[in-house]
């Protein structure tokens, strides 16, 4: 190295020895001027190119599965589903008809009543037992309008004796346990039954003929409402027996409930009066109106005059005076 290059190495501040051209050999042609010392040059390939670019390229990454590409589309699918779902089971269950009948009941006519018998209002409906269930509770009916049959346990029955508009919601669940405290039930058919009339045959129902309720309050009838499910525009129901009316013949529904009423029901709700004279006839299932008792051994229609006093009185009241 001459001694210029030395020079030029000291100015510069490189230690001799050192630097690019230092493992050069001294011989050969001239050297060129020392280059000034600064940053570092940027890394190279083995080649000595510039490795410019590698690191921008975008690295290949696996493809998302179609539920990830779509997760957020199916779950809020799904939650539709559910409330669509639930929607529908609360409409359906809604609009299900709470009770169901298997026959629209029409009883057989009967015989007219004999001559000189009083005649029996209404009929008897086979019984369909008094079993409790809970409020709620669908249940399917044998005949309908049923006067028995399985119904509400309280609170959800008996309802409170009253006058039921055509849009109130009135079911055999509920009114039939009235049926079984002794109640007079009256149904009528169509929406366009006159409620006036209605209202007014509550309110001039008179107490109840055995345990002496006052229409209302606390008595188990009389209940007044809507039912669909039967072949006539009226009828009036106590347990075990149906009246059915064309029309609403107020006179007759008097003489069935004075007749029937507390005493064929399951569930008395007083202590019955004591037991009438042998003389006459005691109401039953099967009896004649109250009106038509057995007449006494002196007001007998059909009975002889007075017998001499050697005659049994017996003879004067034959059995078969008595009305059948």
């Amino acid at each position: 190295m001459s001694k210029e290059s030395r020079r030029r190495q000291r100015q510069t501040g490189q230690v001799p020895g050192s630097g690019p051209t230092a493992n050069r050999p001294t011989g050969g042609g001239p050297t060129g001027p020392a280059r000034p010392a600064g940053p570092a040059a940027p890394s190279s390939g083995p080649r000595g190119t510039v490795r410019s670019g590698r690191r921008d390229r975008a690295r290949p990454t696996s493809r998302p599965s179609f539920f990830q590409r779509f997760r957020n589309v199916i779950v809020g699918a799904a939650i539709l589903a559910v409330v669509a779902l639930v929607g529908a089971g609360l409409i359906s269950s809604a609009t299900q008809a709470a009770y169901a009948c298997s026959n629209i009941w029409e009883p057989a006519a009967t015989a007219s009543p004999a001559a000189g018998a009083s005649p029996q209002p209404g009929y008897v409906q086979p019984d369909m037992g008094k079993t409790h269930v809970s409020g709620g509770t669908k249940l399917t009916y044998t005949y309908c309008p049923p006067a028995s049959g399985r119904h509400f346990v309280q609170p959800a029955g008996p309802i409170p004796a009253r006058l039921y508009g055509p849009n109130d919601t009135v079911i055999p669940q509920q009114w039939v346990h009235n049926l079984e405290h002794g109640a007079l039930v009256i149904l009528y058919r169509d929406a366009e039954a006159d409620q006036t009339a209605l209202r007014a045959l509550f309110d001039g129902m008179p107490p109840s003929p055995v345990c002496g309720f006052e229409p209302g309050g606390n008595s188990p009838g009389p209940v007044i409402g809507r039912f669909t499910d039967m072949a006539w525009p009226y009828a009036a129901l106590v347990w075990d027996r149906v009246l059915p009316l064309q029309t609403l013949d107020v006179a007759a529904i008097l003489e069935f409930y004075a007749t029937y009423a507390e005493k064929t029901n399951q569930e008395p709700q007083c202590n019955p009066p004591s037991a009438a004279p042998s003389g006459s006839a005691a109401p039953s299932g099967s009896a004649a109106p109250s009106g038509s008792a057995a007449p006494s051994s002196g007001a007998s229609p059909s009975a002889a005059p007075s017998p001499p006093a050697s005659v049994a009185p017996t003879q004067s009241v034959a059995p078969s005076a008595a009305p059948s």
